[in-house]
């Protein structure tokens, strides 16, 4: 059933102009930030004091916008199929060149990103621009609700492979796909310890491995939303993994850097980035 009311939604939704559409997206946002838990709340707004060092009114203000920018973006999926034929009126691409050259060596490539803007509508937007894109999904425990997303992000141009797909992305690789992979989430026992904010952090090693793997390039991709509702996109230039005998080493080199530059974007756009996410959770546990 949600499946089918997910797509009457959408139609809906299709059919309105985008004030509209920009105003119920932060309704629902706002709406849905009454339902977070007190105790997530004061954990995402304690995290932002120590990583940020602001005062405790604007953490708790970056907190707030941190969630209710969801309702935009669950939005924003709903119009993939007004948008997919339109796409760069809703995102454009800056570093577009730098995408270009690394898939010239015909290696494949990772994009490396994190929960920061609308990261759906990211892969969404290169897909569109015929880029490539196999997204990396986690599956989601609502059958239904898996099925609609995952059709969505297909009708935009991706291809959906889930995380335990290791063996179809290095095959897609190979193949020359970009291969997306969000990088921001705790990785607990299995994570490679990386400095996040100055703090002990369980990083994942996915992207670096994989890219040491097939010696393919990783470019760091970002998201940024606008205040008239458009969207860029921030692609840097390719980074590629040392092949040195010490492969354990070198992953962690990378996966450092990686970390690093995801740090340097959210203190540009702290508002943007899930606070609300427990980062530091494992960590925390061991000590």
């Amino acid at each position: 059933m949600s499946y089918y009311i997910s797509k009457i939604f959408s139609h809906i939704i299709c059919l309105l102009p985008n004030s509209v559409n920009r105003s119920i997206g932060s309704f629902l946002g706002e709406l849905t930030w009454l339902l977070v838990p007190k105790k997530r709340k004061r954990m995402a707004v304690r995290n932002i004091l120590q990583c940020l060092h602001v005062a405790p009114a604007e953490a708790a203000q970056i907190a707030k916008k941190s969630w209710t920018r969801f309702g935009r973006m669950i939005i924003d999926i709903l119009l993939y199929p007004k948008i997919k034929q339109n796409i760069n009126r809703y995102a454009v691409i800056e570093g577009r060149e730098y995408l270009e050259e690394a898939l010239a060596l015909g290696r494949g490539g990772i994009i490396a990103t994190a929960h920061s803007g609308n990261w759906e509508l990211l892969g969404g937007a290169l897909a569109s621009n015929g880029f490539p894109l196999v997204g990396v999904a986690q599956k989601q425990t609502h059958k239904n609700m898996d099925r609609f997303i995952n059709e969505y992000r297909e009708l935009i141009g991706m291809h959906v492979t889930y995380k335990t797909g290791v063996r179809e992305m290095i095959q897609m690789l190979g193949q020359g796909w970009l291969i997306g992979l969000l990088m921001d989430q705790d990785a607990g026992s299995k994570g490679i310890i990386a400095k996040f904010f100055n703090r002990d952090t369980a990083c994942v090693q996915g992207p670096a491995s994989l890219a040491r793997f097939k010696n393919a390039p990783i470019l760091p991709v970002f998201i940024t939303e606008n205040k008239d509702g458009l969207h860029t996109i921030h692609i840097y230039k390719a980074l590629f993994v040392n092949q040195t005998k010490n492969k354990q080493d070198d992953i962690a080199k990378m996966t450092a850097q990686l970390t690093n530059i995801i740090e340097k974007h959210i203190q540009n756009y702290p508002e943007e980035w899930f606070w609300l996410h427990d980062r530091w959770k494992s960590v925390e546990k061991r000590d």
